[in-house]
């Protein structure tokens, strides 16, 4: 019995984290599908994917662009599932159906004939922040909304062309498409988009991923590493290293720390050895047990 609930006590932290990285992945799911609704689609804003896409094939076929998002976003699930198989993620999966469904739910519910505002600027600034900062997250969790991101797969399978590259060129058409579809103020506007957008995900990932990494030279590492494995639960590295002025015997303590953290055992160094010599250096890119997991 004693056995029994050990084991499930060990499983419920794994799956309190999935149905916290799933209730994310539906936030930031709806955020991206409103963002795009709200503040994309009545300015015909084309950023390039399928929401660009959409919006020009509205424009020459008069059928709703949050329509033919639910259309295309469908079809490419299909080709992902025949060409992709198993390589294409369920949380990918998950997040398209969703995006989709929320597209259909939007134009249901909240159908808009023109833009919120009469100001193209501050509008193209939101259809920027809010979706890119939306996907951000997605990516974070390692998903996507399907879209492009699934025609650029099916390069890299079949092709020498990376992800990165095929999303640019499927996007870059879609936003000199819109010059000759929606004019040249609306294409100036959604190519500003292209480019900003891609910044915009860039920062959001690398802050979302943020972590301290500390090298801390003292002369006693005891108290520090206690503090860090015990209060902290972290683990860390311990080497010896000698002073080139001095000549005396140092230990270095190496050990990666997320935000809140890094405050606490920074606070605590300086209580506990006023005279250790703390470097603290930002870093996004962690891999290994405890933070990313490794690929």
């Amino acid at each position: 019995m004693k056995e029994k609930t050990e084991k499930i006590s060990e499983e419920k932290p794994p799956m309190r984290a999935r149905a916290a990285e799933f209730l994310l992945l539906t936030a930031a799911t709806v955020a991206l599908a409103f963002g795009i609704y709200v503040f994309r689609f009545p300015n015909n804003f084309t950023f390039g994917g399928v929401t660009g896409i959409a919006l020009l094939l509205s424009k020459v076929t008069g059928v709703q662009a949050a329509t033919l998002v639910v259309i295309l976003n469908a079809a490419l699930l299909v080709v992902a599932f025949i060409v992709l198989g198993r390589d294409f993620a369920a949380k990918s999966v998950y997040v398209t159906v969703l995006y989709s469904a929320l597209m259909y739910l939007f134009e249901f519910l909240l159908p808009m004939e023109a833009p919120l505002t009469d100001e193209p600027v501050i509008e193209l600034i939101y259809a920027i922040m809010v979706p890119a900062t939306a996907s951000a997250v997605i990516f974070h969790f390692d998903a996507s909304s399907g879209g492009t991101d699934i025609i650029a797969m099916v390069l890299r399978k079949y092709t020498s062309v990376n992800i990165g590259t095929g999303l640019i060129i499927a996007d870059a058409v879609t936003v000199l498409f819109s010059f000759f579809v929606f004019g040249i103020k609306t294409g100036l506007f959604s190519l500003c988009g292209f480019l900003a957008k891609s910044l915009v995900i860039d920062n959001v990932i690398e802050s979302i991923n943020i972590c301290k990494y500390f090298n801390v030279v003292c002369s006693d590492p005891d108290p520090i590493c206690e503090y860090i494995c015990n209060v902290l639960h972290r683990d860390a590295t311990v080497y010896e290293a000698m002073g080139a002025f001095t000549g005396k015997e140092k230990r270095v303590i190496m050990t990666v720390m997320t935000r809140r953290q890094a405050i606490s055992l920074r606070g605590f160094i300086k209580k506990q050895d006023p005279t250790a010599f703390i470097m603290i250096t930002n870093t996004s890119e962690i891999i290994g047990k405890g933070f990313r997991a490794s690929v």
